[in-house]
């Protein structure tokens, strides 16, 4: 009995080890931690000893690993990257879709903290902040002039459209954010009433929009914009879509331009309302040749409705996957130009100090088989990242014809229709970008501001109009253009289409200062070449 006992920590100790043991092989991360031979972390530690110690001059060791990491990650692939610890939180609360602070945009008007938007329902909307209001103090810090510059540098965030230096709003983010909970007191100056006001505001969850506007652009044609797939964006998308059956929906453009992707999973919830059970979303294959499929449900509410996807050459990743799973499928309609060309997926893994990477763990396939991950070379990545000057130049950005296409990378889907991996997705509906309205606004200077100026000045005046009597009546005799025009002291007259477009530009960004994007999109959609091809391909189509 008591060589048993005397056995048992002996027994215990061995069933542990094993199964410690067999947990490593069914786990890579604790693999390759417990039976590396770290003989290279050795070298690497070894390295930075000397330099720290024995090194002639004094060096930053830390900026050096940085520096050494982001260019070991450089050697494998364009898109697994390094993400220091200074910008990690940043990027998480983009992805997560919120984060914790006061719930106000701004930006740096001159030497004033000026409130451009206050998020609905956020902490700051509660205590009674206004847009327009210019945040002077918080918390005895004080936000105007010289102070700002003298704290410059920190790297937190409070949601904003920024306008001066990045150093100098960061340093408002350190007054405004912080723990739940928590209380930040701010004096702000009211120009409407020419009075200082003290707002105590208890700091809360606020949620970052991915799901910037939806709403019917005609009686039965709905509009949803997905700025990127964030932890939140399927939450915001079906909110948006409920609303618009509600209203009679029937057909629903989908714009995804300019949308760099986001997590896969929430690109799998939103196709699966378009496609009917069983239909294979997207797949995915690992080095060790594991594939993990996606398949639709029943649950999707959009099943029998028409769809159109908006995309360009910025549209990235997750966004390609929605398009590549609808186009493989049969379903809708894919609009625009052919998108960018990313087709690797990335895991993010803590580094321990606060930094993470992002590295590429496998590839993924539409449901036809194909990968739309364009060309790179791993040792040279300056050809991948010029890839939009090449399509300038090749035409392909006016021109469908001017679009290479790989023969040996052709496919079918069940319907029959021609797709072609190897460099994103070419759209079904060819449009070729707008010069005048990419451009043309861009030889003016001084848009932004003056409309700044221009609601800060006329807050009260503005306050009275309503978004659809805003988008048909607003300046039809054109005093406000006149003014801003007058303001730019120009030597030659506009020409007639610069003129147009200029207008309808500073139209939009009035209203979306007074709207936020609904507004802008309502005014800008009425010249936008793509939802003009789609309001074509539905009266064909009827």
């Amino acid at each position: 009995m008591t060589r048993r006992k005397a056995r048992i920590p002996i027994f215990i100790g061995l069933s542990i080890a094993i199964g410690v043991l067999i947990g490593s092989t069914f786990n890579y991360k604790n693999k390759s931690v417990l039976f590396s031979t770290n003989t290279n972390e050795a070298k690497i530690k070894r390295l930075i000893n000397y330099i720290q110690y024995d090194y002639v001059d004094e060096v930053d060791t830390d900026s050096l690993l940085d520096d050494a990491i982001t260019n070991m990650l450089v050697k494998l692939d364009p898109h697994s990257v390094y993400i220091p610890k200074e910008e990690l939180q940043r990027v998480t609360e983009s992805m997560q879709g919120k984060f914790v602070g006061i719930g106000v945009s701004f930006l740096m008007h001159e030497d004033s903290v000026v409130v451009t938007s206050v998020i609905k329902g956020g902490p700051s909307e509660k205590a009674g902040v206004l847009k327009g209001d210019r945040i002077i103090v918080a918390n005895k810090d004080t936000l105007f002039g010289e102070s700002i510059e003298n704290r410059a540098g920190i790297q937190e965030n409070e949601i904003g459209t920024l306008l001066g230096d990045r150093k100098i709003s960061d340093a408002v983010m350190k007054s405004l954010k912080g723990e739940p909970e928590t209380s930040v007191d701010i004096l702000v100056y009211r120009r409407s009433t020419d009075k200082t006001v003290q707002i105590p505001i208890a700091r809360g969850e606020v949620s970052i929009k991915s799901v910037s506007s939806y709403y019917m652009i005609n009686n039965t044609l709905g509009y949803i914009n997905i700025g990127r797939f964030a932890r939140t964006t399927y939450d915001e998308f079906k909110v948006g879509l409920d609303e618009l059956i509600s209203e009679g929906m029937n057909s629903l453009v989908l714009d995804l331009r300019g949308n760099p992707g986001g997590f896969m999973d929430i690109a799998n919830s939103i196709i699966d309302e378009f496609l009917e059970d069983g239909k294979l979303i997207v797949f995915t294959k690992n080095k060790n040749g594991d594939v993990d499929r996606s398949f639709a449900t029943n649950y999707g509410d959009f099943e029998d409705g028409k769809v159109y996807v908006l995309i360009d050459q910025n549209s990235a990743s997750a966004s390609e996957i929605v398009a590549g799973a609808l186009q493989d499928n049969d379903k809708g309609t894919i609009v625009g130009r052919r998108s960018f060309g990313k087709g690797l997926v990335q895991q993010e893994m803590d580094l321990g100090d606060g930094s993470a990477v992002r590295l590429t763990t496998s590839r993924y396939y539409t449901p036809t088989g194909r990968s739309i991950q364009k060309p790179y070379s791993k040792n040279d990545t300056k050809k991948y990242n010029n890839d939009y000057i090449e399509r300038i130049h090749n035409g392909e950005l006016i021109n469908k014809d001017s679009i290479k296409v790989d023969d040996h990378l052709k496919y079918t889907t069940p319907k029959g229709k021609t797709v072609y991996g190897g460099g994103g997705i070419i759209p079904d509906v060819f449009v070729p970008i707008d010069t005048l309205n990419t451009y043309s606004n861009r030889l003016y200077g001084g848009l932004n501001d003056f409309v700044f100026k221009y609601v800060d000045n006329h807050r009260e005046k503005l306050s009275v109009w309503k978004l659809d009597d805003f988008v048909e009546n607003f300046d039809k005799e054109d005093v406000v253009f006149n003014q801003y025009i007058n303001q730019l002291d120009l030597n030659t007259p506009i020409f007639p289409k610069n003129s147009e477009n200029l207008k309808l530009y500073l139209k939009a960004i009035i209203a979306r200062n007074l709207f936020e994007e609904t507004g802008y999109f309502k005014i800008t959609h009425k010249k936008d070449p793509m939802i003009l091809k789609v309001l074509e391909l539905e009266a064909d189509s009827q």
